[in-house]
């Protein structure tokens, strides 16, 4: 799904072009080092995946991203090899498909770390909604599937790149209604400025620290 310009235009925030260009200059300066030094983490995460169940280290997923382009996320795989069948559909509390390891590494969000090639290469960026699988469904308060394509602003939320943390992924309990969810990303997408990125950075070091990404509750 490529969405139409003019979806892109209308939610635009009043920052000067400015903003953008450092926000990517943030990225790629950030992301590069991250890349670098993080390669014995690299290391070391793979080595306990191995070890786990000897599956595959890494797990690669479609993602909806700016403008509707769809580009590959990479992560380290958390959940049992076979899991890739529920792909659209968000894993559960106490999920029964989520590895030990995997546990470990949700809950400090290290199995995003591959994600800093996204950043990178421009697929997203370190501060932004979070990027969605095409396709994705939501259970509704009456028990219907509905598609996130159908709910309000969806198309809204990809006029900026997702990105690794944001507004949503800091203050958000994870099990809040995807309208709800959305209306924080369009909060995000029409007031971005660089300290409202910084301090959702700060934050996500603070939330990655105490390993409470996996909480179902405020996470701050």
């Amino acid at each position: 799904m490529r969405l139409e310009p003019e979806h892109e235009l209308s939610t635009q925030n009043s920052e000067p072009r400015t903003f953008p260009d450092m926000k990517r200059a943030f990225d790629i300066l950030v992301s590069g080092m991250g890349l670098v030094v993080s390669t014995p983490v690299w290391a070391v995460i793979a080595l306990l995946i191995k070890l786990d169940d000897g599956g595959p280290v890494f797990f690669t997923q479609p993602r909806v991203g700016r403008g509707g382009h769809q580009f590959t996320a990479y992560k380290f795989r958390s959940m049992v090899v076979n899991a890739a069948g529920f792909a659209a559909h968000q894993a559960a509390e106490r999920d029964d498909r989520i590895t030990p390891v995997g546990r470990v590494l949700r809950a400090t969000a290290m199995d995003e770390l591959p994600q800093l090639w996204n950043i990178f290469r421009g697929d997203m960026s370190f501060v932004g909604p979070r990027p969605l699988m095409p396709g994705e469904i939501e259970l509704a308060g009456d028990g219907q599937l509905v598609p996130l394509e159908q709910i309000p602003g969806y198309v809204q939320r990809h006029a900026v790149r997702p990105g690794l943390t944001g507004l949503t992924q800091v203050f958000a309990p994870r099990d809040i209604p995807r309208t709800r969810k959305f209306r924080m990303d369009l909060l995000y997408v029409r007031r971005a400025n660089l300290c409202l990125d910084l301090r959702l950075v700060v934050l996500s070091f603070w939330i990655t620290a105490r390993g409470r990404w996996e909480d179902r509750g405020r996470k701050v």
